[in-house]
């Protein structure tokens, strides 16, 4: 006859032969070292009843938890959508194609990713003028007092980021 048992970590149930009971052994579950008890004729393995309470508690912690969730993210208030200001106008001429592209380097620079996606879709709209202009802040042609204080390096790759953005 096979001595049946619980492991005292996982809560596996564990079946081995009766010549291993008083012995140690690894619980083939989770590998804790655990005691094989020895079974006497007289002798019966006391397991712990399952809690049923526990079980319909779990259940009702889940509940609320979901309730909850559903609760805050209903009061969320979704923030307002930012100002057009930075927007250039369909027929944008290149001061104010030159003011976004400016606006767009200086949010990235600064951090402000969500606002600066926004405004590279703005640009995208004037692509073949958009790259002439982010050529000449490249190169140096135009000063831009906006973007002075940005590492020339950084300044690069913000520009190569949104060359690739907007082709």
């Amino acid at each position: 006859m096979a001595i049946k048992f619980n492991c005292d970590y996982c809560g596996k149930k564990i079946e081995v032969p009766d010549d291993a009971g008083g012995k140690w052994g690894k619980c083939p579950g989770c590998h804790n070292r655990l005691y094989v008890p020895k079974l006497d004729s007289d002798e019966e393995l006391k397991l712990a009843p399952i809690d049923e309470d526990d079980k319909e508690r779990q259940k009702q912690l889940l509940t609320e938890t979901y309730r909850l969730t559903q609760e805050l993210l209903s009061a969320k208030e979704i923030p307002p959508e930012p100002a057009e200001a930075a927007a250039p106008p369909a027929e944008a001429d290149n001061q104010q194609l030159t003011a976004t592209i400016i606006s767009y380097l200086r949010q990235m620079a600064d951090g402000e990713l969500d606002e600066a996606e926004r405004i590279a879709g703005l640009i995208a709209q004037h692509r073949k003028r958009a790259v002439k202009i982010l050529d000449k802040i490249a190169g140096g042609e135009t000063v831009q007092p906006e973007l002075a204080d940005i590492p020339h390096q950084v300044l690069s790759g913000l520009i190569k980021t949104l060359r690739a953005k907007i082709k």
